[in-house]
């Protein structure tokens, strides 16, 4: 907590452009000293900081390690040591069973993973020795089981939630708070286009203030919306036999959040 009283010195959100990131940009502002905001689109980011007097860009592509690294230590260098950051970056393509589109599955590893496995890298040493911070990893009930359509995006959100657990155990002890963010469907840019009924979908500003609530009580898992993310996870302990019969019955030609 800074001297104001708000929860957080620093609060930096990567895929903050759009969606879910730009809607939580905006509801920190005032509740974090400074919200610091990357994504690739530097216009987007520049506007989001003319509008708020505590946002300040720093454009970024996540899947370049290096420039992950260099972003990171110039926040901190110039803004202070980041206490809670929020790795929404993301890339969704739908995928026709028919081809296997090595492109389309190469950019969702580097993007929705590799991203975050490139915050991770230069966060996680800063916060251990600190002594505190807060990682939220955004991933998606998509990573639940495997779905129709989902094979560019679906498994990397399942080792996003693996990861999320791996290492909310192991930094612990470190003073690090790792939560992951399972969403259904949100109405983002991402979304729009999607051609299939996507049950339960909700405001991206909904959505973020969700995300919020859990932020501030440092829930582990957040999930919205809750009647959808629930179905969902019943999907998950459901055997075999009948998880593929409710697939082929009722989602096929359907989609996935």
């Amino acid at each position: 907590m800074d001297k104001t009283g708000a929860p957080w010195n620093v609060a930096w959100i990567v895929g903050a452009s759009s969606g879910i990131g730009r809607e939580l940009a905006t509801l920190l502002d005032g509740k974090a000293g400074k919200v610091v905001v990357s994504a690739r689109s530097a216009d987007k980011l520049d506007e989001l900081a003319d509008a708020y007097d505590t946002v300040k860009p720093y454009p970024l592509d996540v899947s370049d390690e290096h420039a992950v690294a260099g972003c990171v230590d110039t926040i901190e260098r110039e803004s202070g040591p980041i206490d809670l950051a929020v790795l929404s970056a993301g890339a969704w393509t739908i995928l026709d069973p028919a081809e296997i589109d090595i492109a389309a599955i190469r950019n969702g590893v580097e993007v929705n993973y590799m991203g975050v496995v490139n915050a991770l890298a230069a966060l996680v040493p800063r916060m251990r020795e600190r002594g505190r911070g807060h990682i939220a990893i955004v991933a998606s009930v998509a990573g639940y089981r495997g779905l129709p359509r989902s094979a560019a995006y679906g498994p990397t959100k399942a080792a996003l939630i693996n990861l999320a657990e791996t290492l909310r155990s192991e930094l612990a002890p470190h003073g690090i708070t790792v939560s992951v963010v399972n969403p259904g469907f949100v109405d983002t840019p991402m979304t729009r286009d999607n051609p299939f009924p996507m049950p339960g979908i909700m405001p991206a500003g909904d959505a973020a203030r969700a995300l919020l609530a859990g932020l501030e009580n440092r829930h582990y898992e957040i999930i919205f919306p809750r009647g959808f993310v629930y179905a969902l996870k019943l999907l998950r302990i459901v055997p075999n036999r009948l998880f593929f019969w409710y697939v082929s019955k009722f989602v096929m030609g359907g989609g996935n959040g």
